[in-house]
């Protein structure tokens, strides 16, 4: 916020408001003095906007303070978009015009026309990425529209180029219906090398991907279910290694059965899991309900070997996994404790997990949580990159199981025995290293094939 002051002494003043409720102080810069005031911009932590409205009126109310104007980090770093694109050429003369553009580009633009597998080394597509959304299931957000998604989709797009070189660029459609959007992409498809599916909701999700995985020739990945997947089966080989259980005598209780929780299931049911019992919003479960579409039919009918029955309570009595991929506070204490000996608890739901970590802590012996302020995140970023890296310099037509297993045990396998603890089964998302190990694992496995 910029603030004008009466007078210097006022400095330490507004400083201590902004302590007295809560708020933290990171800058504090005197600017240029406006009307004979002394204006100062005060940069602080706010825990929402309430709160920052909060200390606006702290400020205001210290005597000879009066904030000019209120501005908030995350919306100017937003102010025209967080991506934008570069040329890889420089044009200085009528020769490079002439190369890059017309006349010359007509002899690429008909050696690609004489040989369509050209097209991959002579433009953009052997990097680039679209991350396909229609607003459906936007974060915690819900169905908020493409509009609305496309600064999370910038964002998508931001992380692939930081974190692995990938141009990255959002689509963001606007229709929900699963024919039009399969059509829309399928046309979109010749300028890039690969789909990212992003926040589309469950089960339109499914179809969709299953159907553009048979009709494009490039790697069709949807992060909410795969990604997920393979950055919690990552943290739970390494949590395993930690409280010495085998993968095969394990039970997990899978709260959440959409897009990540299927996915989930599917990718510990291929490894070997010892057995699952899913739940959701009515309780475990039951292959009999008829309100279960094809894919929660298919998980209902693969696992639950006891045929337990009732709620997560039920599913966590004596369970040596929890993963939610759910909502907030929906498990207790109480069921924590009910768990089996050195017990793993992936709460995942975002921002408020399943339970508070702190409470789990007092009786599991590994909590994790998709937060950033929480030991152990488990967080997508760790997978997507690195997978698309591979699938592109590999040329890949397509995502195997095989490629998810692969790019899972590359990030389990960056935490080396002596850093494994309770505190650290995962790297995390700054791990310089993350990124080349999964597109080495995934590479190499594209080429094997």
């Amino acid at each position: 916020m910029r603030v004008s002051l009466e007078n210097g002494s006022a400095i330490a003043d507004i400083s201590q408001a902004v302590g007295d409720i809560g708020g933290l102080v990171t800058a504090l810069d005197v600017a240029d003095p406006i009307g004979g005031k002394m204006i100062v911009d005060l940069t602080c932590n706010a825990s929402d906007d309430e709160h920052a409205r909060q200390l606006e009126a702290a400020v205001n109310a210290v005597e000879g303070a009066s904030v000019r104007v209120m501005s908030d980090r995350t919306f100017l770093m937003h102010l025209g978009g967080t991506i934008g694109i570069a040329p890889k050429v420089t044009l200085k003369s009528r020769d490079d015009l002439s190369m890059a553009y017309t006349p010359g580009v007509a002899r690429i633009s008909q050696a690609i026309a004489d040989d369509p597998t050209k097209v991959r080394n002579l433009t953009i597509k052997r990097n680039t990425v679209a991350v396909v959304t229609d607003g459906s299931a936007v974060l915690g957000l819900g169905n908020i529209g493409p509009e609305a998604a496309l600064p999370v989709m910038e964002g998508k797009a931001l992380l692939f180029k930081q974190f692995a070189n990938v141009d990255a660029w959002p689509v963001c459609l606007d229709t929900q219906d699963v024919d039009e959007i399969v059509r829309i992409v399928q046309c979109l498809a010749p300028v890039y090398g690969g789909i990212n599916l992003e926040d589309i909701s469950a089960p339109r999700c499914f179809e969709i991907e299953a159907r553009l995985r048979e009709l494009l020739n490039i790697p069709v990945f949807h992060d909410d279910q795969h990604g997920t997947a393979i950055v919690v089966f990552a943290a739970l080989v390494n949590s395993l290694r930690l409280v010495k259980k085998d993968i095969s005598d394990v039970r997990v209780a899978l709260m959440g059965v959409g897009a990540a929780g299927v996915a989930i299931a599917k990718l510990l049911m291929a490894e070997g899991v010892g057995d699952i019992v899913g739940v959701n919003s009515r309780g475990i479960l039951d292959e009999s309900d008829p309100s279960l579409d094809a894919d929660r039919r298919w998980l209902a009918e693969s696992t639950n070997k006891d045929k337990r029955r009732g709620d997560i309570g039920d599913a966590l009595k004596g369970a040596d996994v929890f993963i939610g991929v759910s909502g907030p506070n929906l498990v207790t204490e109480e069921q924590v404790a009910s768990m089996a000996p050195d017990a793993i608890v992936f709460a995942l739901a975002n921002p408020a997990p399943e339970i508070d970590p702190a409470l789990a802590r007092r009786h599991a012996a590994i909590v994790a949580t998709g937060r950033s302020d929480e030991p152990n995140q488990i967080n997508n970023v760790l997978a997507f990159p690195g997978i698309f890296r591979g699938l592109l310099d590999a040329g890949a037509t397509r995502v195997t199981e095989e490629v998810e297993l692969a790019a899972a045990h590359a990030i389990a396998d960056i935490v080396q025995e002596s850093e494994l603890s309770v505190d650290y089964i995962i790297p995390t998302v700054f791990n310089t290293k993350v990124s080349k190990a999964v597109a080495d694992a995934v590479e190499r496995v594209v080429r094997a094939h």
